[in-house]
């Protein structure tokens, strides 16, 4: 019973506050599940005290709110209650989070009136501030819908509360406290059927929000340009003759302000032709003796062209065992690198080279990155594993000699794009080399696929380079959109899979 003269007091919920605040949930959500679980409430208030508040009444507690840090990124998009409470009742709550996510705001049925919600709102909106934090979130129910949803689709009756000419007992009172609809979510809490399933997504901006950056230079890109070379196989005299050849691609690229080149896999065989008459297991080892000299002055040439090249793909021997690797040189200096993991037969047999043991997502200046040198773009296991990295873009420099091989890593790397919602680059060389034993004949069509949705190509193909023609081409990539497909896309590749069954496979090392 509510009090003649009320003696409020707000504060951080205790531990010891457990009962009480089971007992008000209990009847304030009966029609929705009721009260949570003692462990989630336990794990609230160790993860983050500050985002539990109540207001007690002369020390009986007549009103809280529960609250959380998310990443702003990820739920100013649609999303489902599980996604921030699971089925195990654990809180999603990301001690990193840039926003503030409200999970409930209850106040006691004999206290109503007292703008007591507003309160706790105005506590939330105080917190946001002095955290420095972009933004309140919150998945609100529309709990009168179910009288009109007959009548009027979900999107009239939200409009209609807006413009007052309907009450609803949540939405009215979240817009009477300055949040925004940002959207509609279906299936945000499907038990809720007097919201007949649906729910906004609300938001309220913290104008004195601060970015947390010394520069401009030090905000994520989100627009890349990725540039392929699809390299002519020629004869040779030099090394420098190579460079010279792949400077000028390079310039070029730098020249249409690519933030990334991509050259082939094994683009420097030529350099085989430079020694006759050795069996092809002493030609590939005289080729591993360039390797160095080559990634270093592709460094150069990255920091020359302010771009990040993909140096295709080299042997290298180390330890007395070769292997086919590929060099990320990135524009600040940085050089990465990537081994092939899968080795071909053809490989095998005649180069007797060894396959590496991990595969890796670097970061860049543009983006979140990995290398699948050709025959591993065959792998989907490989994919998933820069997925779980959460790759953003995956390189595929390669080399095949007829048009059945050229297919398999096309139409794989096609697959890696839809299955893990990354955009997937692939480049390779034309022309052949008669004189070079093993790396004769070339066909390739170098391309840039990205997922398969509305937000992209009906075809799922940015660019494409014209078959067996040397040539570059150009891709521009919205990384903002594969966010957006992750949680907007009309199918979740990433968000269904079936952990349960297949999730321990593809973990890396």
């Amino acid at each position: 019973m509510r009090s003649s003269t009320p003696r409020l007091n707000l504060r951080v919920i205790e531990k010891s506050d457990y009962p009480e605040l089971a007992a008000l949930m209990d009847l304030v959500f009966h029609d929705v599940g009721g009260s949570w679980p003692r462990m989630t409430i336990m794990d609230l208030i160790h993860q983050f005290p500050d985002g539990q508040i109540c207001i007690e009444d002369d020390g009986k507690i007549i009103g809280a709110a529960l609250t959380i840090k998310v990443d702003y990124n990820r739920f100013s998009l649609p999303h489902v209650y599980t996604d921030i409470i699971n089925e195990n009742n654990v809180i999603q709550h990301q001690p990193s989070g840039d926003a503030l996510y409200g999970l409930d705001v209850f106040v006691h049925p004999d206290y109503r009136g007292l703008r007591l919600g507003r309160r706790l709102y105005e506590a939330r909106k105080e917190l946001c501030r002095n955290d420095n934090l972009k933004a309140i979130l919150a998945g609100g129910r529309i709990p009168g819908y179910h009288k009109h949803a007959g009548s009027m689709k979900v999107t009239e009756y939200i409009e209609k509360v807006k413009r007052r000419e309907l009450h609803d007992p949540i939405l009215s009172f979240q817009l009477s406290n300055d949040f925004d609809v940002k959207r509609i979510m279906r299936y945000y809490l499907p038990e809720d059927d007097s919201s007949c399933g649906y729910a906004t997504l609300l938001e309220w901006d913290n104008f004195f929000y601060e970015e947390d950056i010394d520069s401009v230079h030090d905000i994520d890109k989100t627009l890349i340009r990725i540039g392929i070379v699809q390299w002519q196989m020629r004869a040779v005299r030099s090394v420098d003759d190579l460079i010279d050849q792949a400077e000028f691609f390079v310039s070029s690229l730098s020249n249409y302000k690519a933030d990334f080149a991509l050259f082939p896999e094994f683009f420097n065989a030529p350099l085989m032709g430079l020694r006759r008459e050795q069996n092809s297991v002493e030609a590939i080892r005289f080729l591993a003796s360039f390797t160095e000299v080559i990634k270093q002055r592709f460094a150069e040439l990255a920091i020359t062209y302010n771009i990040n090249i993909i140096a295709g793909s080299m042997p290298e021997l180390r330890d007395g065992m070769l292997y086919n690797v590929s060099y990320l040189l990135h524009r600040d200096g940085t050089i990465d690198e990537q081994d092939k993991i899968h080795i071909t037969p053809h490989e095998k047999r005649d180069w007797v080279i060894d396959g590496g043991n991990q595969v890796k997502v670097f970061d860049t200046d543009a983006g979140r990155v990995g290398i699948l040198i050709c025959y591993d773009s065959e792998f989907p296991e490989l994919g998933r594993m820069l997925a779980e990295q959460n790759v953003q873009i995956i390189f595929v420099p390669f080399w095949t000699d007829t048009k059945n091989g050229y297919q398999r890593v096309r139409l794989c790397a096609q697959a890696r794009a839809i299955e893990n919602e990354c955009y997937v680059a692939i480049g390779g060389s034309v022309g052949n080399l008669p004189r070079v034993d093993n790396v004769d004949i070339q066909y390739a069509q170098s391309a840039v696929f990205s997922p398969s949705d509305i937000y992209f190509p009906h075809d799922a193909t940015i660019a494409e380079a014209s078959p067996n023609t040397e040539m570059i081409i150009f891709a521009d990539v919205d990384l903002d959109k594969l966010k957006q497909l992750n949680t907007e896309g009309s199918v979740t590749n990433l968000r269904h899979r079936r952990l349960d069954l297949y999730g321990g496979f593809t973990q890396p090392k």
